[in-house]
């Protein structure tokens, strides 16, 4: 990264302080955490050692709960006019603050290192790219990202008659096993063949890995007030989802947050789970039977949506603070630091070069679980991103929550999720896509 006392405005500006000048740049990091783990404290750690290695910069980590609570506490903190330096954002939120005007363009800052937008995007991975930039301009840094995995408990593969080194890779393989895995005592299921995170945020991510797996698309990726909730594609996304647990019975009803999905999976009550590859680290370390990861089956063809989080700059900082925001991106996107966390965390690193070096090489020699989340890249797409995006998010997660309740069917749930997204989409088409030169 370039010096801190270099900003870019419009264009590199050289900023030196006064003689003498002993004050630090002081500056914020919101961050989430989104899965379970240890994550808090090693962001902690991580901040702690910034600082002793930048003694002109003076980051503090400010914990923001979920993704979806930090972009309400970043909105809020934009508006008072005290944003903080950096942000971890859900990187499917920063279209909606790139269309509401809260986030600064990076363009600036990657000119002032000496690099194209396009060069400085190269050092990630391609699936990550459509989430960060966008409309001409780079407007955030993928800092630790994912993938759904499935997640199988190889014990009782192998009792069940199946091989856990080939599990199953197509929808039709995959109710077959989870109906074999399923036991049922006196009425009662004591194990379920499989579970998958009903709770919102999760379950709109699972429902995109679905979709697209089914043949379909989402959302409209070059536009942000257009989805496909109503289309064949989702529809069969949620009636595969409504006959595991209605008709198969292999996947409990009603909705079961991710925190329980992982502790039924530890504690022998669900023999596969789809849970996000940032929780991979937490399974390794909590799981006392024998496990595998695989891809998300298919039904049509591979494929999952990019998950994870960006830094992001907010609107309102001072030059100096936008120069201290861009040295500490810099730094937690590195190669070293991105391979660090990614072996923490279990969430892929974004930066390709952190592959390259020998201690990341050979994590993945010893632990080949992280290389599926790699592997699965080559089928990954960006994730959802719209305006009002969380609201457009929930209007299908309310209606897919509603089908694994039992109280309506799928075809109902779609239509009623598209009205509903629809509506809430609607004064960003009216300025946009309608809003046509008479």
């Amino acid at each position: 990264m370039f010096d801190w006392k270099s900003i870019a405005a419009a264009g590199a500006v050289a900023l030196t302080l006064a003689p003498g000048a002993e004050a630090k740049t002081e500056i914020e990091l919101y961050f989430p955490v989104p899965v379970e783990g240890k994550l808090a404290s090693e962001m902690k750690t991580l901040i702690e050692r910034f600082n002793t290695e930048h003694p002109e910069i003076e980051v503090t980590p400010v914990y923001t709960g979920s993704y979806d609570e930090t972009a309400i506490k970043t909105r809020a903190a934009i508006k008072a006019g005290n944003p903080p330096g950096a942000v971890i954002m859900s990187a499917n939120f920063i279209l909606e603050y790139q269309i509401n005007g809260e986030i600064e363009a990076l363009d600036p800052f990657i000119a002032a290192d000496g690099l194209t937008n396009e060069a400085f995007m190269d050092t990630f991975w391609p699936a990550l790219h459509r989430n960060a930039a966008f409309g001409g301009h780079v407007w955030a840094v993928p800092f630790h990202n994912s993938t759904p995995l499935l997640y199988i408990n190889a014990e009782h593969f192998r009792a069940a008659g199946l091989d856990p080194e080939n599990p199953p890779a197509t929808w039709a393989e995959f109710t077959e096993a989870a109906r074999k895995l399923t036991v049922t005592e006196n009425g009662q299921t004591t194990r379920w063949g499989f579970m998958l995170p009903g709770n919102y945020d999760y379950l709109g991510w699972m429902m995109t890995a679905l979709a697209m797996s089914n043949g379909g698309e989402y959302y409209n990726p070059y536009y942000g007030g257009e989805v496909y909730y109503d289309q064949p594609s989702m529809l069969g996304a949620v009636t595969f989802v409504d006959d595991l647990v209605h008709t198969h019975k292999v996947m409990p009803e009603g909705v079961t947050d991710g925190k329980a999905v992982s502790t039924a999976f530890f504690a022998g009550q669900a023999s596969m789970v789809a849970l996000s590859t940032g929780s991979l680290s937490f399974i390794r370390e909590n799981m006392t039977q024998d496990y595998r990861v695989a891809f998300m089956p298919r039904n049509l063809r591979n494929a999952v949506a990019i998950g994870g989080a960006s830094l992001m700059m907010p609107k309102g900082l001072s030059d100096e603070k936008k120069a201290a925001a861009w040295e500490l991106m810099g730094w937690l996107t590195s190669p070293e630091i991105a391979g660090h966390w990614s072996r923490f965390t279990g969430y892929f690193a974004p930066n390709k070069g952190a592959y390259d070096l020998p201690e990341m090489k050979d994590f993945l020699a010893q632990n080949p679980d992280a290389r599926v989340a790699l592997d699965q890249l080559a089928y990954a797409q960006p994730w959802f991103a719209t305006y009002n995006t969380v609201a457009v998010r929930k209007a299908l997660e309310d209606e897919v929550q509603a089908v694994l309740s039992g109280r309506k069917t799928p075809a109902e749930a779609v239509a009623a999720a598209q009205a509903g997204a629809d509506s809430l989409m609607a004064p960003y088409v009216a300025q946009t896509a309608l809003n046509l030169p008479k």
